[in-house]
């Protein structure tokens, strides 16, 4: 096991390499200049020069790519064109942010999933099936953002029960884990955990109908194993395949969806690429994007090693 996850971790650092690349020409590839955010219009020439040798634009990319990652190695990011603060500290405030509302997301969205996912796939073809069938296609097809604003209405405007936009009274820096700040994570994470319901329960579903049409299933049931274990086994014969597309969706929620949290205005990682993208704040796109790609990448390398814990044919593969 120790030189599987090894060998793993071995794999994953060109794919973070290439993951920093590419971060970093996205950005540069975009047309438009990035200091028009802290230019004034009347700028002269010369001021223009002095900011772009003070961020570094005047150099060959190449030599940009180098000293950035350079610097990214050792904790520094830049510092946010737009405001001036380190790029680190806002990425990291708010990518927690992010992750709190994933994690909720993914507790609500994963249990749902695996619930009816696994009825469905037990009673296949049955009207159980069709009914927890019905709810994943509609997880999966309804705009995420839609059901957002339409769950504003519903609940904030109408009902008053729930918080609209924002992170509580005094921010994301002010919060505690008690109701008054709970109730404005419920619906951003509500929204964000209908798509990956919807896809898990799809997922659970095809391989609890396949597992179940087995023959060492019919063999386990001759024997005169209880229903209860035999189910039990088909549990432990879908988890990789249903960990590791949990794990996808995980690793996407945490990539933080603009939409959601620009409708919420939750103040995460989603919402700071939106104002990075429309401000052109190069550094603090380029470390967004890249600290949440690497969050990707790391998920699911832990995805990969929790596979193989689970089921040894990975580890002999």
């Amino acid at each position: 096991m120790f030189s599987y996850a090894a060998r793993r971790v071995v794999y994953a650092i060109p794919i973070i390499l290439s993951v920093a690349l590419v971060c970093f020409l996205l950005v540069h590839i975009t047309p438009g200049d990035p200091l028009v955010a802290v230019l004034p219009a009347d700028a002269s020439q010369e001021l223009a020069q002095q900011l772009r040798v003070a961020y570094g634009f005047d150099k060959p990319l190449p030599v940009q790519f180098g000293l950035w990652l350079w610097r990214a190695l050792h904790g520094d990011l830049g510092a946010s064109i737009a405001t001036g603060r380190p790029v680190l500290a806002e990425v990291m405030n708010a990518v927690r942010n992010t992750v709190m509302l994933a994690v909720f997301a993914a507790a609500i969205g994963f249990t749902l999933g695996l619930f009816f996912g696994l009825i469905a796939g037990y009673f296949r073809d049955t009207w159980v099936d069709k009914v927890a069938t019905s709810i994943a296609i509609a997880g999966v097809s309804v705009p995420h953002y839609w059901l957002g604003m339409v769950l504003v209405i519903i609940f904030s405007v109408q009902l008053n029960w729930l918080p609209a936009v924002g992170a509580g009274s005094g921010g994301s820096a002010a919060w505690a884990w008690d109701w008054e700040h709970m109730k404005y994570l419920i619906l951003p994470a509500v929204t964000t955990s209908v798509i990956p319901m919807g896809i898990v329960t799809r997922t659970v579903r095809a391989l609890t109908g396949d597992i179940l049409s087995q023959d060492f299933v019919e063999a386990l049931r001759a024997k005169g194993l209880q229903e209860f274990k035999v189910f039990k086994h088909v549990i432990k014969n879908a988890a990789p395949t249903a960990l590791a597309v949990m794990g996808l969706q995980l690793g996407y929620m945490l990539g933080g969806s603009i939409l959601i949290e620009t409708v919420f205005s939750w103040p995460g990682s989603g919402l700071l690429l939106n104002s990075a993208i429309f401000q052109r704040d190069l550094p603090l796109l380029q470390g967004t994007i890249l600290v949440l790609a690497l969050f990707f990448v790391f998920l699911n390398l832990l995805v990969d090693i929790a596979q193989a814990s689970i089921d040894p044919r990975i580890k002999r593969a």
